[in-house]
């Protein structure tokens, strides 16, 4: 069992910048595909980043790329996402997830993803 706690959201003003982090334990010395998404009560997760197994792939949402910065320390077992230049349609609950038994062909579809944080909560002001 996999378990995934975020960090670092918070109430910021339009411009300002948050760092996310997700911290996974459950399954020492293993590494594995992570994704943030962005969830809205009662709407399907949105796909805002994700990274392959050593830092060395990237993906984004087109909406947040140049602004948030999407990285992890393996030897800490965290994924963090730098967000900057935040705007109040970045608001949402910022959910961390592992891909850790699927082959991650879709790295933007949430069922490519087996374990989930509970999330944190992201509130930009205008």
């Amino acid at each position: 069992q996999v378990q995934l706690v975020e960090s670092g959201g918070g109430l910021v003003q339009d411009g300002g910048s948050l760092r996310l982090s997700c911290v996974g334990s459950g399954r020492p010395g293993s590494v594995a595909p992570m994704g943030w998404f962005r969830q809205h009560p009662g709407q399907e997760r949105e796909f805002i980043a994700a990274i392959n197994w050593n830092g060395a792939n990237t993906y984004y949402k087109d909406s947040v790329r140049g602004r948030f910065t999407i990285s992890r320390d393996n030897g800490k077992n965290t994924v963090y996402l730098q967000m900057t230049n935040l705007k109040p349609g970045d608001t949402g609950v910022y959910v961390c997830a592992v891909a850790v038994f699927s082959p991650w062909s879709d790295y933007a579809s949430p069922v490519q993803y087996d374990y989930w944080g509970q999330g944190t909560q992201v509130t930009v002001s205008s």
